[in-house]
Parts: C-alpha cells; structure tokens; sequence
C-alpha cells in the first residue's frame, strides 16, 4: 500500500498502543509518509487517530513497532528533541506574550541568533497576513487570528513536519472553511509535511493529498480523496466518508467487475467492485451516493429502474433533498439539481428512479 514512496519522511512500522495492557488502541500500524504531502488522519471518536499523532509527537510511547522520521528512530527521543512543529485546538499561546514574543519563543529555545530569528518572524508575520497585529496580545484577537500565530509558531522554525490536531475544531463554519485554504496554500507554498488529524470528512477531503481513515485502531483504507469517494474499500470507509445509501443485498451473479445484487422483493441491481472477488449467494452492501441517482425521464433510460415513494422534500438552494421510502429503507436519500426539477414533487408521490451500475458500489461487510 505504501511501496510507492520512495524516501518516505515518516514510516510507522509495526506499532501497536495499548494503555491497559489488553485493548489496543492502535493495531499493527504500517503507515509511510512522503516528504511534502499533506496526510489526513481521520475516523470517529476512539478510531486510534489521535494516539498515532501523540506517538509521532512524543507524547505517547509506542508499545510496539517503531517510528521513524527520516532515518532517526524516534521511539525515545523526547518532543523538543523531534524537530516537530504542533497545532492544537486550543491554540496554546503564551497570554502574556505579543505575538511577535510567541513567534520568537521556538526560536529562542532552539538558540537561533536574533538577526536571524527576527527576520525569521518577519517573513511569516507577513505570510500570514499579522504584520501590524505583532504588538497585540492573544486576547486582544478574534479566534481566526489566533490560530493563524499557532499555525505560524509551528512554522516559524522551519521544522521537518507539522502535526495538526484538530486545529480548526473551535472556529465557526465560515471561518473554518478560510482557514483550511490558508493552511492548504501555506502546504503548497512552503512545501510543507503535515500530518493533520479530524473527525471532519468534509475537511479532510478538502485538504489533503491522501486519507487515512481509522476504525478501530486499524486503516482501513488510505487513499486520495477523490478514490476514498469513488472507491471506498469497504462498507465502513462508503458509510464514513459523504452521504450514501445502502441496502443488505446478495450476489446472484457477475459480469467481470459488475455484480448483480438482489436486495428487497426481489430487486436487482447492477454493482461496481474491481477490488475484490465477491461469491455467489455471499451477503454483502449495495451502496449508491444521493447525487448519483437519477430520477425522471433521465432515469427511464438507464439500466437500474425502480419505483420509490417520496417521504419528505427539503428545499436547499443548487438541490432539492429527496427522503424516500425504497426496497424497506425510509430514509433512501436522492440529491437533484434544481435545474433538473421539469415538474413540482410532493411527499407521497411516485417517483421513477434509477442509476448506472459503474455508479453503484457492490461492498463486503466488515465482519461484527
């Protein structure tokens, strides 16, 4: 899975966390990280994503396995010693410092001469757009500028890599969504390494070159986002990550890649899976994205034609978000453009709808 990076900057080998000695937190992690990617570690609550960063940090220690950035083992190198630059949610700012005082402190404990160190805070002052905020205090700034000083003290001492945890986890929506392009462009600007941790998938689909996604201290799959949307690698990953519909379906044939599921009262459907060998009669998941059912006259022309009840339309601007009743799901979810929208439609109605099978997902269940 990770055969294509040459000269990796980070490489986790093996590791494994326990904190009592029975459950593991973190199973058997073999993860390698190239030099200037942006890499998003994301998962629900309790996935093992953050003790992987804590672990990279050295904060936590791993119980087995190794770590290493370039070719330092870093296992029992202390934090100030890793050359790590961290961003947490809590912005952790010195309140009694200016900014221009807590851009300086990374620098000063690493000994780096004043002129050099002053021209240093300049350049990222500038970067980020907080020149003439330099003499204020943390309090004295909204929550956006504050976190633009944590992002740049990480960055000040151009460190090798840049942990992120949960930076963005406090801002409002709007906000939210600017900073994750400033750190974006800051990334491809400086050529920076990150490490990113988030429970948000929207975010981390925004912002990285390859998702890991966690569950259950395992990856389950990691990918660009583009394929972790297109080709989730199992039930859990096309659950997790965007919206999707599914259906407790079986195999009653193939053609190649496209496998034929029967699910409900006796429904068929065409399904994609060129990543595993599905046998017949085998249960597995039928998925399909809300954006890639077609209803109309568009749905009369493709392979995949059903009839659903509407249970509840909801009115968003671009789309109308279609609830419906099909194959025993109730909550079967439809996203058509408004452009798309001939004639008006009403909860109760009958609706024609249908999908291509390369639109479709044929995915095995995760076993319980």
């Amino acid at each position: 899975m990770q055969s294509h990076l040459v000269d990796p900057l980070v490489r986790f080998t093996g590791v494994q966390k326990t904190y009592d000695g029975e459950h593991l937190v973190v199973r058997d992690l073999n993860l390698a990280i190239g030099r200037g990617e942006f890499v998003t570690l994301l998962g629900p609550s309790g996935s093992g994503k953050t003790t992987c960063l804590m672990m990279l940090a050295g904060f936590e220690v791993p119980t087995q396995g190794d770590i290493f950035l370039g070719t330092q083992r870093l296992n029992a190198l202390p934090p100030h010693q890793r050359n790590i630059g961290m961003v947490f949610q809590n912005y952790a700012l010195f309140p009694h410092m200016t900014v221009e005082e807590n851009l300086h402190y990374p620098l000063k404990t690493r000994k780096i001469p004043k002129d050099q160190a002053k021209a240093k805070v300049t350049r990222i002052l500038d970067m980020i757009q907080l020149t003439k905020y330099a003499k204020r205090r943390p309090q004295q700034l909204s929550g956006g500028q504050q976190q633009r000083v944590a992002l740049a003290r990480a960055l000040v001492f151009e460190p090798q890599l840049v942990l992120m945890d949960e930076p963005l986890g406090a801002l409002d929506k709007q906000l939210r969504e600017h900073m994750q392009m400033e750190i974006k462009h800051l990334h491809e600007q400086l050529g920076l390494t990150v490490v990113f941790v988030t429970h948000d998938q929207d975010e981390a689909l925004t912002m990285s070159n390859r998702v890991a996604v966690f569950n259950d201290g395992v990856i389950q799959q990691i990918d660009s986002p583009q394929n972790l949307y297109e080709y989730p690698a199992n039930a859990f990953v096309a659950q997790f990550i965007g919206e999707n519909n599914t259906l407790a379906s079986q195999v009653v044939g193939h053609d190649q890649a496209i496998y034929h599921l029967q699910f409900g009262q006796n429904l068929i459907s065409g399904a994609y899976n060129a990543t595993e060998t599905l046998a017949l009669n085998e249960s597995v998941l039928f998925s399909i994205r809300p954006e890639r059912v077609r209803i109309g006259a568009v749905a009369q022309t493709l392979p995949n034609q059903f009839t659903s009840t509407v249970q509840e339309l909801i009115y968003l601007g671009d789309h109308v978000r279609l609830r419906c009743e099909f194959a025993g799901n109730t909550n079967f979810c439809i996203k058509v453009p408004v452009s798309e929208l001939s004639t008006p439609i009403h909860p109760q109605d009958q609706i024609v709808m249908g999908w291509r099978d390369e639109d479709a997902r044929a995915l095995k269940q995760l076993p319980q």
